[in-house]
């Protein structure tokens, strides 16, 4: 007799899945627990996740992101902002170029505001902050994105080579709406794995 008999099987799949369901539901909590931190402190720099910008403004979401790393800045907490951020299909102007501009709006300091190459995907907006710190013998980072986003930026930071500490924008209209929150955190729990599996 075969030793994966018909209910050999079945156990087995159902054991996997109940497998699959807790550990995603274990990254779940460590997403809504890393969400709920603030580790702002001193670094070199501010580093700002784009989202969306309509016909040169700011979505919401991401002005939210911008007002908040505009606070750590005048409070001290680094001498620079570099913001992220890719071009839309139908922009003409970069998410990052649209931040920069908001921030010398809120008048920041032209030298302390930086808008970094054009980005596709958080993996790739952070790899241009860690080109950004290349040369320097100092490498800590305040992120600022929405608390759903914080465990796989620090993940993917620590990775390349950055010393990442997360602050999220509480103001975040996300943040401010429970089931728009809760549906990005059980996003996270599968896109925490994958970047962990995967992007190197």
């Amino acid at each position: 007799m075969s030793f994966w008999t018909l209910r050999r099987r079945v156990t087995a799949v159902l054991l996997t899945l109940v497998l699959l369901g807790a550990g995603w539901a274990a990254v779940v909590v460590a997403v809504a627990v890393t969400a709920a931190r603030d580790q702002a402190t001193t670094a070199d720099a501010i580093a700002v996740l784009g989202a969306a910008q309509y016909n040169g403004h700011p979505s919401p979401v991401f002005r939210a992101r911008l007002d908040h790393a505009a606070t750590l800045y005048m409070r001290g907490f680094a001498p620079v902002v570099l913001v992220t951020g890719g071009v839309g299909s139908r922009d003409s102007l970069s998410e990052a170029e649209v931040g920069r501009r908001y921030l010398l709006q809120a008048r920041l300091p032209v030298e302390a505001v930086i808008a970094l190459a054009p980005a596709t995907s958080t993996h790739a907006s952070l790899e241009g902050v860690a080109q950004w710190f290349d040369g320097r013998a100092n490498r800590r980072v305040v992120l600022v994105s929405d608390g759903f986003h914080m465990l796989r930026l620090r993940l993917i930071a620590t990775r390349l080579g950055l010393a990442p500490f997360t602050s999220p924008a509480t103001n975040s209209p996300i943040h401010a709406n429970p089931r728009r929150n809760t549906a990005y955190m059980l996003a996270e729990g599968v896109k925490v794995p994958v970047a962990w599996l995967f992007q190197h």
